[in-house]
């Protein structure tokens, strides 16, 4: 498995500041990151845009709308306060395209006529209907289904590389055991269902969390102009879960 979490390792280039860097030139390098990005983050964009009260249908037109827009438009102009966080950068821009740029009577298909990006709407009803708690605004949903769609998005590459070591069915094993307490985790019986001896469960575990680590950190920088507000954003996004 590729080398643990280290507080040495530095996330110096990410997809975001690949995107800042080429700002207005859309270098194809940039496309790719900023592609990546949306695909990754749409989802919620359209949980802020349900819980403005709009129908699934009307939801996904302007989601859809609004990525098709963003990506052809220069949306990084006039949004410098922003630019540090894409989490910030990207519902701000979505907030200014719902305010002034969406005409309802022009609506065509979906993304208004423009080149659409591949999204998968069939489990996004079912996504918004089951996680989101009524009492939140959409602001504060937004945030929630963010970190929500980061930590699936970490645990996908997680389970990716352990599939890759031949490791699939320790990574089942121990999935449940990645946030919880040490005392929590009942390692006997995994060494039992494993067929491992306790020492080495507990060695497994030490470092399928490790890796657990970096990889949210990683995917977090990747949505920040400035590495060094990692440990910020990590804060605000499991801040969250506790409203």
């Amino acid at each position: 498995m590729t080398k643990p979490f280290s507080s040495q390792d530095v996330f110096a280039t990410t997809r975001w500041t690949v995107v800042l860097a080429a700002g207005q030139r859309r270098a194809p390098q940039a496309r790719a990151a900023l592609g990546e990005l949306c695909r990754t983050y749409w989802f919620p964009l359209y949980a802020y845009v349900r819980r403005h009260g709009r129908s699934k249908e009307d939801a996904e037109d302007l989601t859809q709308a609004f990525f098709a827009r963003f990506l052809e438009k220069n949306y990084l102009d006039g949004l410098d306060r922003e630019r540090g966080k894409f989490r910030a950068f990207l519902l701000a821009a979505l907030k200014h395209f719902l305010a002034n740029e969406w005409d309802k009577s022009q609506r065509q298909k979906r993304g208004g006529g423009m080149t659409p990006l591949s999204l998968d709407w069939q489990d996004a009803d079912s996504r918004y209907q089951i996680d989101p708690p009524d009492n939140l605004t959409p602001d504060k949903l937004y945030d929630r289904a963010w970190a929500v769609t980061l930590l699936e998005r970490v645990i996908i590459r997680l389970r990716d590389e352990c599939v890759a070591d031949g490791k699939a069915l320790l990574f089942e094993q121990l999935r449940p055991f990645l946030m919880v307490g040490k005392s929590a985790i009942p390692y006997p019986d995994v060494a039992a269902r494993l067929g491992m001896n306790e020492g080495a469960v507990r060695t497994a575990v030490h470092r399928l969390r490790q890796r657990y680590r970096h990889l949210l950190r990683d995917e977090i920088a990747q949505t920040l102009a400035d590495p060094a507000q990692v440990e910020e954003e990590l804060r605000a996004l499991f801040a969250a879960f506790a409203v």
